[in-house]
C-alpha cells in the first residue's frame, strides 16, 4: 500500500500559507482542506485573510466560506479537524 502524507502549514495570518499551500497542492496533484476556525464562514470578513478568487480557481479547497455563522458546524467540524490533525501527528512521527 502506497504511503500517504499530510502536511500541515501553520503560521499566524499573512505569512504567505496560502500561497505556499497553493503551490505545494500544484506541485503534489492534490486539494487544500483549510483548517482555520474562522475561514470557514461566508459573514467573516473583518481579520479573516480568505484566499482572493484567482487563488481559490487554482486550486480545489475545501471548508473556505463554506458555512454560514447560523450553521451549527463547528462540533462536526471540530471533529474532522481533530481526525486530520492526528494522521498528520501521526505520519510526522512516522517520517522522523
Amino acid at each position: 500500500m502506497p504511503q500517504k502524507t499530510c502536511i500541515v502549514i501553520v503560521g499566524p495570518t499573512a505569512v504567505g500559507k496560502t500561497s505556499l499551500a497553493i503551490a505545494l497542492a500544484q506541485y503534489f496533484k492534490t486539494e487544500i482542506i483549510s483548517a482555520d476556525s474562522r475561514q470557514c464562514y461566508r459573514e467573516l470578513n473583518i481579520g479573516v485573510a480568505t484566499p482572493s478568487a484567482e487563488q481559490l480557481q487554482q486550486v480545489k479547497h475545501y471548508f473556505i466560506q463554506s458555512h454560514s455563522i447560523h450553521d451549527e458546524v463547528m462540533l462536526r467540524y471540530s471533529k474532522i479537524m481533530h481526525l486530520m490533525l492526528s494522521i498528520a501527528f501521526f505520519s510526522i512521527m512516522i517520517l522522523q
